[in-house]
């Protein structure tokens, strides 16, 4: 239904990030952030963390790594009410690093899905820090078919 969002995102009580959405059923995304989602007023999502030393390589820069992974969650944040109730893969994602982040940085996403069809959802977005753009991404989103 329009507007609706999966049952599997569930919105965090404390810390910096209360009352946004996350997945603590997501291992990989709790221990490689944890990240976070939320919709703004104008039903565009926002998606969020904050950078620590475990992101950072050996020049002290996010690793271009953990850019691409925050970017893959932020693909599913942006495409959230697209999917519903659907489950969905990752089968495609592009990446052009623009800049860095340090540790301490509140890290951001938002994008756009351009069409959502009855099997794939294609989409992009921008990475930012502040007013500084980091990393702009586009990928491709596959409906799972019901278990």
């Amino acid at each position: 239904m329009d507007g609706e969002i999966s049952s599997a995102w569930v919105v965090a009580s404390e810390g910096e990030f209360a009352g946004w959405m996350n997945w603590p059923s997501d291992n990989w995304e709790m221990n490689g952030g944890p990240y976070y989602f939320r919709r703004e007023a104008d039903g565009t999502a926002r998606c969020a963390f904050r950078a620590t030393a475990k992101h950072m390589n050996g020049q002290n820069h996010m690793h271009g790594g953990a850019m691409m992974t925050f970017a893959d969650f932020a693909m599913f944040g942006i495409a959230a009410v697209a999917l519903g109730n659907s489950k969905a893969v990752t089968v495609s994602m592009n990446s052009e690093f623009v800049s860095a982040a340090q540790a301490g940085d509140l890290v951001e996403a938002t994008g756009e899905v351009i069409k959502a069809g009855k099997r794939m959802i294609f989409l992009r977005g921008k990475m930012f820090v502040g007013d500084k753009v980091i990393l702009m991404f586009s990928g491709t989103l596959m409906r799972l078919p019901p278990a």
